[in-house]
């Protein structure tokens, strides 16, 4: 099976989400996980085109579905989509929903992808890589090329308000646990914390500041104070806004130290054993802890 892979405007090229493709794309093909880029894609306007111009925002969005059906790459199988971006994830699975429950919005949508010279009957499968990980690699399988266990390493899996809301195609919208499962085949332990999908302020660090920081510190505070010593995310976004404001959370709200934020990739590409360099480690401003935390895998082997 080969999965079309939509870096979407964050992960691609020299922006936010670097580090985050770069670790993707290191863990697809440590384990072997076959996918090809889409070619010709758009971005698809993010969640904030949607409340600017919601027609124009689902034109954008489903011509990167109507590429994906027609390039195939999965051969008589229906195409499947795969983007980390939380954001792209969504809009992208929003598309699809709308072009089938609003017939108006729908014959929209065809007439603009006509204009393109384009089509679309419905057939791609968009998935998020954290669901294609976990329930089409399998957790079995990760935790037996793990190298080097996260041992020691307390995580809060923090899933943002849109990986699993509105559309829960792999998990539960309130008490997700996906990532967490992932987590702990790794070796580390996943902290329960009641916050993983509250919204971390999104695009209101670009707007108004200081509610968003507000949000990220909350959320960071908490996950402190349930023990964590890292948090991992499933969003270029919320990692941005979750460690790029930590001074001001500590300025101004007294948080107490900063918080390592990293993404699931990272994390599993560490375990995976992969050059630090390849998941874009060196990115990150806030270290993760892991040099000093990971074990060995006999260590680990014996706990399985």
């Amino acid at each position: 099976m080969k999965y079309l892979y939509y870096p979407g405007c964050s992960c691609s090229g020299k922006t936010t989400g670097r580090a985050y493709a770069e670790s993707l794309i290191a863990v697809f093909q440590a384990l072997d996980v076959a996918y090809e880029e889409l070619e010709d894609w758009n971005c698809c306007g993010a969640t904030m085109y949607m409340s600017v111009d919601e027609q124009q925002a689902f034109a954008m969005s489903v011509r990167n579905l109507a590429l994906a059906e027609r390039q195939g790459g999965n051969g008589d199988s229906p195409p499947t989509l795969t983007t980390p971006c939380a954001a792209c994830y969504a809009v992208l699975n929003k598309t699809q929903h709308y072009i089938d429950d609003y017939s108006q919005i729908g014959e929209s949508i065809h007439s603009a992808l006509a204009a393109a010279s384009l089509s679309y009957t419905g057939r791609v499968q968009v998935r998020h890589p954290l669901d294609i990980l976990v329930n089409d690699v399998g957790l079995e399988k990760i935790a037996g090329q793990v190298k080097r266990p996260l041992l020691g390493l307390r995580v809060a899996c923090y899933y943002g308000c849109l990986l699993v809301r509105p559309y829960a195609t792999f998990d539960d919208p309130y008490h997700p646990t996906t990532m967490d499962r992932l987590i702990r085949a790794l070796g580390a332990e996943p902290v329960d914390w009641p916050l993983k999908t509250h919204c971390c302020g999104a695009s209101l660090s670009g707007t108004i500041e200081e509610v968003g920081v507000r949000l990220s510190y909350i959320l960071l505070s908490e996950a402190r104070r349930r023990g964590a010593n890292v948090v991992a995310t499933a969003c270029p976004f919320c990692q941005f806004n979750l460690e790029c404001f930590q001074h001001q959370m500590i300025r101004d709200h007294g948080l107490a130290g900063e918080v390592p934020v990293g993404y699931f990739t990272q994390l599993a590409g560490i375990a995976l054993g992969l050059p630090g360099r390849n998941l874009g480690l060196h990115r990150l401003t806030i270290p993760l802890p892991v040099s000093d935390k990971i074990g060995e895998q006999e260590e680990y082997a014996t706990a399985q």
